[in-house]
């Protein structure tokens, strides 16, 4: 079995160490182009041609099924990733995890990017699952870049402003950008203590192990998270293979995937 994943960045990872914790007899392609990035300022034009380009080149390697382990990828290029590689390839894109944040009862908050926030797709999300749910949607200027090149100071500045952005009255934080579930702890660290004293801890909502199963599902599959953890990982970056970036090896989803090119012991 091999999946493969794509993103701009190491937004990625998180899915495939989803990915690798159901299934570590899975074979992992990982794709990105982070001389790219970010893609969200981008034009729809240029999107869909680096996303194609992205895709292509985990293609070339044959997977039984690619994950879009990007949510601006997802909103801009899914259709043009599946005019493409379907019904070869089965495609799954990424979508921010709305509607189980929503069946909490909210009230909500939606961090993501600039570009996707206050966005026609995002709006639309909100209507079809959260109706009757106080949300509010909260921009994160610059901390897809810096959970990128692990900066741990623009990391922290870019969470302390969106947590002081974040009504105190939230149940449940949305990861609106796979780069965010990365630094989840450090998201609830930042927004937890802002809120009014709970019961309940603050709920974040990640994209990962739900799309993670979906590509196990769509390739008829189940998790068998203690199978023999015999799966390979082929890392390309910008369409050349290469080895994970220092950056990626910075977070416990990078440290869990096998050593490229080899089976774990």
């Amino acid at each position: 079995m091999k999946i493969a994943l794509m993103d701009s960045g190491n937004g990625l990872l998180a899915a495939a160490a989803a990915v690798h914790r159901m299934r570590p007899d899975a074979d992992l392609v990982l794709s990105s182009d982070p001389g790219s990035m970010p893609w969200g300022p981008r034009t729809h034009e240029d999107i869909i041609a680096r996303a194609l380009a992205v895709a292509g080149a985990a293609a070339a390697h044959r997977p039984d099924a690619l994950i879009v382990a990007c949510n601006t990828a997802s909103v801009r290029a899914l259709a043009a990733i599946r005019a493409e590689l379907e019904p070869g390839i089965p495609v799954i894109g990424t979508v921010p995890a709305v509607k189980p944040a929503a069946l909490g009862g909210g009230p909500v908050a939606i961090w993501a990017t600039p570009a996707t926030t206050g966005s026609p797709y995002q709006r639309g999300l909100i209507r079809d699952f959260a109706a009757g749910v106080q949300v509010t949607e909260v921009a994160c200027p610059g901390l897809a870049d810096a959970v990128e090149h692990a900066d741990s100071g623009a990391i922290d500045a870019a969470v302390a402003a969106a947590a002081a952005l974040t009504p105190d009255d939230v149940r449940a934080v949305v990861l609106g950008c796979t780069h965010y579930e990365l630094v989840a702890e450090r998201i609830r660290a930042a927004v937890q203590p802002r809120l009014r004293p709970s019961d309940e801890p603050l709920a974040l909502h990640g994209s990962a192990d739900a799309v993670a199963a979906q590509a196990l599902r769509r390739i008829g599959s189940a998790p068998a998270p203690d199978a023999e953890p015999s799966g390979t990982l082929t890392v390309l970056l910008g369409g050349r293979e290469e080895t994970l970036l220092p950056s990626a090896l910075a977070y416990p989803e990078g440290r869990s995937l096998p050593a490229v090119g080899a089976a774990r012991p």
